[in-house]
């Protein structure tokens, strides 16, 4: 991925999405006198915008935003301009009605939403690579754009499509990938329910069963479909950079709200990734999962600085409950992306809706307009993020990684696994929840990236591990390095196919240990730990084959075997944990110490600590006030000291 990031604004930029489109005259004036107290230097402009800028086919109309961009340049605020083709325009569909995605079930999906076109729809590709050219030639030169914005949440909500045209592009996909029917047939285990194929025209998408389908085939689907969805990216960001090689090109994630993306095949066709990230707002201590956002986006790019394209100012308009945010937390969620390598802050939106599907979301004017706590609270970020500004650039160090494969996710979330609580984040977030209490900053990286830069990797969800991630997580461990797994990992290859011999399989002679069976527990269930505490969800019986036991079960079906086992290989240790136990914290506690991890002592766990450059970041989600690094933190307060 190449590293390129706007040239302007200098410092962190702040804005949000723009629909001047939906407004009179007289308010887009007032706009960018209102973007100017709040301190905005960059917008998101013509995210949907496509039936204005093309309102017939091949009939492009740019007045109406040359007059928007140059009153938005001439006030030094820089634009985000977007290819408008997340939405495409009534007249597309009428024209195209066979571009509608198809849904697994078989229903076709009709207009009146977003993201409703089929992305192997040859119509719909040839339609935005021609307004992609179109807005490329005629902003090629303007000053005020400094960022292109492909689209718009590739894979929220459309992902998968199942109609005609994309079948036949599966079926082109497969024969890219496998070569013949013989070795796809291989792949898939078609020998099982008689499914085998004699001819690439039997091979159909895994529409809706009364059963299981072929999970290899499933598994295929979920990254055919990734694959086409970026395939209509990098077309238009194709034409974006011949017209405008200057001109950095991105397009925005959704790390953590949407997993139908591979994001590290995205990750190098961007210019500087770009993530969405909303709250939770019913969810115990949400702010952890937006700072794992945070560390995904960060981490997908390399470690580069990022741009949080969108979060909100309030609540969101989508969820069951849609609460508003509490006092202080539009700036704790803000600075906490800034503290995890964000060189860019902008909400969605700028001005809240009057009409349409998300008139009750959030924004940075809200519909109180400039007398409400949300207004004055987004003058205030604007005022502060300045001083903010030497951080731009700099880099966010771990010493601690956590292993995220979205294959392994697809694939563990598919039909019949041993317990329906084996779910990809369940663990994820678990691991990731007791590295933050332990105030320990990690990176995420694929099972098969370059680990040697760490001295602790967590392997918590790897139900799926091909032969060339086992074998770098062995070299890891063999080099020095200290591996922690969670159970259920490396149980199947990159076809969903277990390996020959006893679980888990690829991570056998890692783990230094063989599994007889599975002992899924019950809803509540939970059996006796050694070491104290208690496990949850998932039992095991464990063989040892070079591990040592540091803890064993004490009560149920696998009371007296080992639970927490430690491995010596070359100058490295793997560790595996055969449940979800209570004492997290504690054990992970021993393994970082023992690898030497630099934890801070002492602080309270709701005190959130992270190093980015020359400062530091303590960010108090507590009640109460805290004092560390020679400063007091008021509750719910940010503060930002030298590090």
């Amino acid at each position: 991925m190449t590293a390129r990031f706007p040239a302007r604004p200098a410092g962190i930029a702040y804005g949000g999405d723009y629909n001047p489109e939906q407004w009179p005259r007289e308010v887009q004036l007032e706009d960018v006198e209102l973007m100017r107290e709040a301190g905005v230097t960059m917008v998101s402009l013509a995210i949907f915008a496509w039936a204005l800028l093309e309102p017939a086919e091949g009939r492009y109309e740019f007045g109406w935003l040359d007059e928007i961009v140059d009153r938005l340049h001439a006030n030094g605020i820089t634009v985000d301009l977007a290819t408008p083709t997340a939405a495409t325009p009534a007249w597309f569909v009428q024209a195209y009605p066979e571009s509608l995605p198809v849904t697994r079930e078989g229903v076709q999906v009709g207009f009146g939403g977003r993201e409703h076109s089929c992305p192997s729809s040859p119509e719909y590709r040839a339609a935005t690579a021609r307004l992609a050219t179109a807005l490329a030639e005629h902003y090629r030169d303007h000053p005020a754009v400094v960022l292109w914005h492909v689209h718009n949440e590739y894979g929220a909500p459309l992902g998968e499509c199942y109609c005609p045209t994309s079948v036949l592009a599966f079926r082109d996909w497969l024969r890219a990938r496998y070569g013949d029917l013989e070795a796809l047939n291989e792949a898939w285990g078609t020998i099982f329910w008689s499914q085998r194929y004699t001819d690439w025209a039997q091979i159909d998408a895994p529409r809706h069963n009364h059963t299981a389908v072929n999970p290899a085939q499933r598994l295929d689907f979920a990254r055919f479909t990734s694959d086409e969805h970026l395939a209509c990216y990098t077309l238009q960001r194709d034409i974006l950079r011949r017209i405008t090689p200057d001109i950095p090109v991105t397009t925005n994630f959704m790390t953590t709200n949407c997993k139908s993306m591979d994001l590290w095949k995205w990750a190098r066709e961007v210019d500087v990734v770009s993530n969405n990230h909303y709250l939770n707002a019913e969810e115990p201590d949400n702010h952890i999962i937006l700072s794992m956002s945070a560390d995904l986006a960060r981490s997908l790019g390399g470690g580069r600085p990022w741009i949080i394209m969108e979060h909100s100012t309030s609540a969101v308009n989508w969820q069951p409950r849609n609460l508003a945010k509490g006092p202080g937390e539009l700036r704790r969620n803000s600075l906490t992306h800034v503290a995890r390598g964000a060189d860019g802050v902008l909400f969605f939106q700028w001005r809240a809706s009057r009409f349409g599907a998300e008139k009750f979301h959030s924004a940075m004017v809200p519909q109180g307009g400039t007398g409400t706590q949300v207004w004055r609270d987004v003058v205030a970020l604007g005022a502060e993020l300045p001083a903010l500004s030497r951080v731009r650039g700099e880099q966010v160090p771990a010493e601690v990684a956590v292993v995220w494969d979205f294959e392994s996710y697809w694939a563990l979330e598919l039909d019949w696994r041993p317990s329906v609580d084996l779910a990809f984040r369940e663990r994820v977030n678990a691991y990731y929840e007791a590295l933050w209490r332990e105030h320990v900053t990690v990176d995420f990286v694929h099972p098969e990236s370059d680990l040697t830069a760490y001295k602790v990797v967590v392997a918590p969800s790897l139900y799926l591990l091909g032969e060339a991630g086992a074998k770098n997580l062995h070299a890891y461990v063999h080099s020095g390095g200290t591996l922690v797994v969670s159970y259920f990992s490396g149980i199947v290859d990159e076809h969903d196919t277990v390996p020959v011999g006893p679980y888990p399989g690829a991570l056998r002679d890692t783990l230094g240990l063989w599994v007889e069976e599975f002992h899924p527990l019950r809803t509540a269930e939970q059996v006796a730990l050694s070491g104290g505490g208690v496990g949850r969800i998932w039992s095991e019986h464990v063989h040892l084959t070079g591990a040592s036991e540091i803890q064993m079960f004490a009560s149920g079906p696998d009371a007296g075997r080992p639970a927490v086992t430690r491995h010596a290989v070359g100058d490295g240790h793997a560790w595996y944990v055969a449940t979800a136990p209570s004492d997290l914290r504690d054990l992970l506690g021993s393994v970082l110490d023992e690898a030497g991890v630099d934890v801070p002592i002492g602080l309270p766990d709701t005190l959130e600590v992270v190093v980015r450059g020359s400062q530091r970041f303590l960010v108090n989600h507590g009640s109460d006030g805290v004092t560390a690094y020679g400063v007091t933190v008021p509750a719910g307060g940010v503060a930002v000291v030298p590090a």
